[in-house]
């Protein structure tokens, strides 16, 4: 049962009450709780250590936390089930989402009519969409998994992408789909998503890197895999028994998230949940909107969103593309494949690349990545051939895979590993905007120019004019370094003092309440 007693008075003399310790340092009670249910403190936090070091106890200082430190990741063991079902999820989410184009091919098919002159501005809907809102919740996600833990967002966002891929299968029109598939289901993906690689860092902290690897490897394996098994499935059962059996992806994508076990304790845990209560943290222990006083994140923030305008263009009109200029003999899901394989190589060689490149300076990897995405995208109205669209999409998947893999490093160097996870998350949600609208107006243009070819030479200008903003970061950087760190020493200073003065007067003060215990 669970027992709130007051504590008695303590004189300036007394020994401190051995179990008021747990209040003075948040976050190790869960640790406790784990370990045993009534286990009792140990000797050299209590009344039998000198007065000195309950002062610092009281102060929470690192003496006082030796005896209760937080355990090390296992670095393994159940780890690498975590890892194999969060490589799952990476590649079923994205898998799905990169083989938009075949879908979106067989939806103008499906839905089309020949008086609609927006057939394909309105079908690119869906699946831009669908991209733009599993980032565009990204933020909200964050939230979600520091308060209910990896487990259960996990769970139930792949229930809800497992519920809107199976109603998109009943639709009979394109208009539907806008719901069923590009908000439904993408927000399910995003809530399965996100916590597949908060849960890694449970687990893994030396090998954190390469387990990162192989996880979002996943991604280019179902890339280059997945545009020839929906092709057969299109010609051989049709669209909407094909999005039944995508079914399945997001069903074992559901089991998987019963792996993440969590091993950190939850906000809500922390402030009352294993109460019976749920009680939701302040939003200033949710939120961080700090880092938006850095001024390179801040251009970092918006330049990537700007480069992103034309980013996700290839990817949903290029198949429409070749099969219009080509004709219906070509494999355009070869070019699929082409983007796949060397985005995993890119993420790899550039990954391994930006660990030798110092501080802010990796910026100038996703600047040059950048440029030659934009180039790319303008070459591919200028091929008439097959082997020139292979090629074109052979360096594109390369350095989109570079532009991928060092965001999470660039995000550490600008803000520091204490806000890196908020930092990912802004950025994400930002990025949902030219993800959602830059397909559409390519689609427009492409319905009422009869071609593709200005769609392309407009989607290669945002990444190069996104590039150019980036240009600017590690000077910026560089710049505001001096301050940062003055900054530091003065509020080290300031902590300090406040340190001495608590140890100073901690032995007189008395703690109001015992904390609440169970037997």
């Amino acid at each position: 049962m669970t027992l709130n007693e007051e504590s008695e008075p303590q004189g300036a003399g007394d020994a401190p009450d051995p179990s008021a310790a747990p209040l003075l340092w948040p976050g190790l009670r869960e640790q406790q709780d784990a370990q045993a249910v009534a286990e009792e403190p140990r000797q050299d936090n209590g009344a039998c250590c000198p007065g000195g070091q309950s002062a610092q106890l009281l102060a929470g200082s690192p003496e006082g936390q030796q005896p209760q430190q937080e355990a090390e990741p296992p670095e393994g063991g159940w780890g690498w089930v975590v890892m194999l079902a969060a490589m799952w999820c990476n590649g079923a989410v994205f898998g799905i989402q990169n083989s938009c184009g075949v879908l979106f091919v067989s939806m103008l098919s499906e839905f089309g009519s020949q008086d609609d002159k927006q057939l394909v501005f309105k079908t690119a809907w869906v699946s831009s969409l669908s991209m733009g809102m599993i980032f565009f919740c990204s933020p909200i996600v964050s939230v979600f998994t520091d308060i209910f833990g990896c487990r259960i967002v996990a769970i139930v966002g792949a229930a809800v992408g497992f519920v809107g891929l199976l109603l998109s299968s009943f639709v009979s029109s394109i208009e539907p789909l806008y719901f069923t598939y590009g908000v439904l289901f993408a927000c399910g993906c995003s809530f399965a998503y996100q916590p597949s690689l908060v849960i890694l860092g449970h687990y893994f902290k030396k090998r954190l890197g390469l387990v990162n690897g192989i996880v979002t490897a996943g991604s280019s394996l179902f890339t280059v895999s997945l545009p020839f098994l929906l092709r057969v499935l299109i010609d051989s059962v049709g669209l909407y028994n094909t999005l039944r059996v995508l079914c399945i992806l997001m069903f074992v994508l559901f089991l998987a998230g019963f792996t993440y076990k969590p091993l950190i304790s939850t906000i809500r845990d922390k402030e009352g949940g294993k109460k019976g209560i749920l009680r939701f943290p302040p939003a200033k222990k949710i939120f961080s909107f700090s880092i938006f006083k850095v001024k390179s994140y801040r251009i970092w923030a918006f330049g990537i969103p700007a480069a992103l305008f034309g980013y996700f263009v290839p990817y949903v009109h290029l198949m429409q593309h070749v099969k219009e200029r080509l004709g219906e003999d070509v494999q355009e899901e070869v070019l699929l494949l082409c983007l796949g394989i060397t985005s995993g190589i890119g993420r790899l060689i550039f990954g391994r690349a930006a660990d030798y490149i110092p501080g802010a300076k990796k910026v100038y990897l996703q600047v040059v990545s950048f440029f030659l995405i934009g180039l790319m995208s303008m070459m591919i109205p200028l091929c008439h051939v097959f082997g020139g669209l292979v090629a074109v999409c052979l360096f594109m998947g390369l350095f989109d895979g570079c532009f991928i893999c060092i965001m999470a490093p660039i995000a550490f160097e600008l803000v520091g590993a204490q806000e890196v996870s908020q930092a990912i998350g802004f950025l994400l949600g930002l990025m949902s905007v030219p993800m959602i609208v830059g397909p559409p107006i390519a689609g427009i243009l492409r319905d009422y120019l009869g071609t593709y070819d200005v769609a392309f030479y407009l989607a290669g200008v945002p990444p190069i004019i996104g590039g150019i903003i980036l240009c600017f970061i590690p000077w910026v950087h560089e710049q505001q370094q001096p301050k940062e760190k003055a900054k530091a020493v003065k509020e080290t200073t300031k902590k300090m003092l406040e340190n001495e003065s608590t140890s100073i007067s901690g032995p007189a003060e008395k703690p109001s309440k015992e904390p609440e215990s169970v037997v």
